[in-house]
């Protein structure tokens, strides 16, 4: 009798335990809204593109729809906010969620937004792998089944709509298209040492841009005319790139440049040649400095999971439409780099202190980017915003801290010139494109109802 009630006993606290371990967090909301999940999930998006080594033009795309995935997914949960549909060029409203039922809108984004990010690069595999412990960590929550289920269906569904827009956006026909055809006329670029690589993106001004008006909106003036007369003012240009580190007033600026310029570096392969053996470094692009750059933002302002998202689109769509602008000039203009012509005329032994990326000059990417990107991050968290950049730490280098989004994209700009890589005027014309651009998408997206 007694080993009956014993064995009846034991059932009874297991089945209390099943139950109890099935029992609804009532807190699952607000453990569920942690924004952490999507900002870990943006940074595991850039570690695949590192490890993938995209160029920083394909980059910036691949940020673009994941962010706007995570953003749209998030949308319906938030009140005060209103979808990008119909303020982005092509794009429809996304499937909306089912009325009367209840969703985790956090799940949702961040899995729209790995989905599209895992559609858009190599190794797929890794992607699966974080996910997969993700969603351990969410189901961890106990939120109801049923709202877990929902709100992972609600991702796909978002997902697959921001895919099927940017199946759209003449990326795969560009695939196709011819490469960039060096000749002999000395003013126009050719590839750069060490491993004189094609010339990256010639047609990406022919990606569909997210809100410019086209790729030609915001063309700067001409660069300088190329000359090879030591009086001319190109060769004045190209003596303050060949001077820019050895002509520093004292060591200590000198070494405070090169600082400048391997922090802001981003260059996603580099390639290391010792004798007959060749390795590569990969490092995080321009692009996804600056997607880190938001992610330090937006954790020290402790923003929620839906101003992050915000934080995260807007700040990518700045990047991407800098992009399309910048690189239309540079394959419009098509200036030779400094590299080439001081090696060719001045000094055949001199090297940058940063490798040559592989495309034309003028005007700089950093300057585009990084002023499009700081005006889209001042427009949220203001003038001043004071912070420690360490997204370069993981790369070996030290963090630098700024008082403003303003102030280091100007030291973004202006490490190129230390670099040895591009012409004064390539830096601060593209510093003007850049926020011509910036301020154009922030005047022309608006996150919130009215």
């Amino acid at each position: 009798m007694k080993q009956h009630l014993s064995r009846a006993f034991a059932l009874l606290v297991v089945g209390v335990l099943v139950f109890s371990c099935q029992t609804t967090n009532p807190n699952w909301k607000q453990d569920a809204s942690d924004p952490e999940y999507l900002h870990r999930s943006l940074k595991e998006i850039t570690d695949v593109i590192v490890h993938d080594i995209f160029s920083p033009p394909v980059a910036s795309r691949i940020y673009a729809y994941a962010t706007v995935a995570a953003y749209e997914a998030m949308v319906p949960g938030y009140e005060e906010y209103q979808s990008l549909a119909g303020q982005l060029h092509e794009l429809t409203p996304a499937p909306q969620p089912e009325e009367g039922k209840e969703y985790c809108y956090p799940l949702a984004g961040a899995h729209a937004m790995l989905k599209v990010g895992k559609a858009l690069i190599f190794s797929e595999e890794k992607i699966e792998e974080f996910e997969k412990g993700l969603l351990e960590e969410f189901k961890a929550v106990n939120m109801p089944q049923d709202v877990y289920d929902r709100s992972l269906a609600y991702g796909d569904a978002v997902a697959d709509h921001i895919l099927a827009w940017a199946d759209k956006d003449n990326y795969k026909q560009t695939r196709t298209f011819p490469k960039y055809t060096i000749t002999d006329d000395p003013a126009r670029w050719k590839p750069t040492p060490p491993d004189y690589m094609d010339a990256i993106e010639p047609h990406w001004n022919k990606i569909r841009p997210f809100v410019i008006d086209s790729a030609t909106q915001f063309v700067p003036a001409p660069p300088t005319p190329f000359s090879t007369d030591p009086n001319s003012q190109f060769m004045k240009e190209t003596m303050e790139v060949y001077n820019a580190i050895n002509g520093a007033p004292d060591e200590t600026e000198k070494e405070e440049r090169v600082a400048i310029a391997k922090f802001w570096d981003c260059n996603p392969y580099i390639s290391h040649h010792k004798g007959h053996v060749m390795f590569a470094t990969k490092k995080i692009t321009p692009g996804g400095h600056w997607m880190g750059i938001s992610q330090i933002a937006c954790r020290q302002a402790k923003l929620d999971a839906m101003q992050s998202a915000e934080v995260y689109a807007l700040t990518a769509i700045a990047l991407a439409d800098a992009f399309i602008s910048c690189w239309d000039e540079k394959y419009r203009s098509e200036l030779v780099r400094p590299e080439t012509v001081i090696n060719t005329y001045i000094d055949p032994e001199w090297t940058p202190t940063l490798q040559t990326p592989p495309f034309p000059e003028y005007t700089s990417g950093h300057s585009v980017i990084s002023a499009s990107a700081a005006t889209a991050l001042t427009s949220i968290f203001g003038e001043t915003f004071p912070y420690t950049d360490s997204v370069e730490v993981e790369f070996g280098l030290p963090p630098r801290s700024f008082n403003s989004f303003m102030e280091a994209s100007q030291e973004a700009a202006i490490s190129r010139l230390y670099g040895g890589i591009h012409y004064m005027p390539a830096c601060s014309i593209g510093v003007d494109q850049g926020k011509l651009v910036g301020n154009w998408v922030v005047g022309h997206i608006k996150t919130k109802k009215e």
